[in-house]
């Protein structure tokens, strides 16, 4: 495991933990399982609690949300637990939740991500895309690379001992080439289409901005992820 794993699934889930935090939610629990999901979330108070569940791209039945980030206002998440199971997402941070320290990223809160390791310097990094059960995904390569991108111009590493293998080059040139149109790139990818025929269609703008929220999402418990202050 690295010193420092980042967890990345733009589409939606960690778009959407670093809205719920940031909106006032008192942290974010992630499952790969509907049924533990249910079990653990029962021991919370129901007042206290919100259950988030997403197969698909679309809402599991009987859960409070799905996966939208535009479900996470400050009215409905403040003050409260998220208990969220995702398709992808949530695997994906199941898989590095044993890193001394683990982080989600998306691009709305890149910055956050990026000043934190140019602050903390963790002797490894490793960035997770989450993709759609198994593959490649274009948006979360995107987001690695903007990642990659912003801490190769400002961290005076050379690339060549800044990049660990050749895929933090590819994802740097996505980037690049993107970097000016996301959103576009958001509605060329599989899954954005995927969520387009939902009649998704908003939260695919917002996951495809930069830098707009100053949250910085951090395991503080294997599965359990907070703001960090």
């Amino acid at each position: 495991m690295p010193e420092c794993a980042i967890a990345v699934d733009v589409l939606r889930a960690t778009t959407t933990m670093a809205t719920a935090l940031n909106n006032g939610a008192e942290a974010v629990q992630v499952f790969s399982d509907l049924d533990k999901l249910m079990a653990d979330s029962e021991k919370w108070p129901a007042d206290k609690r919100i259950r988030a569940g997403e197969r698909g791209g679309g809402k599991v039945d009987g859960f409070d949300m799905g996966n939208s980030p535009l479900d996470c206002g400050p009215e409905m998440v403040a003050g409260k637990r998220i208990f969220i199971s995702t398709t992808n997402g949530t695997r994906a941070l199941q898989r590095i939740e044993t890193s001394p320290t683990v982080l989600t990223a998306a691009l709305i809160n890149r910055k956050a991500v990026v000043d934190f390791l140019l602050s903390k310097k963790p002797e490894t990094i490793g960035i997770v895309g989450s993709g759609w059960e198994g593959s490649f995904s274009l948006e979360d390569t995107v987001c690695a690379g903007a990642i990659a991108h912003s801490l190769l111009a400002q961290s005076g590493i050379s690339p060549q001992e800044f990049a660990g293998n050749d895929e933090v080059f590819g994802a740097i040139a996505l980037y690049q080439q993107w970097q000016d149109k996301l959103h576009e790139l958001m509605q060329n990818a599989s899954h954005g289409q995927r969520l387009l025929r939902l009649g998704v269609i908003e939260d695919l703008k917002y996951c495809a901005q930069t830098d707009i929220l100053d949250v910085l999402p951090m395991q503080r418990e294997p599965g359990v992820l907070v703001k960090s202050n």
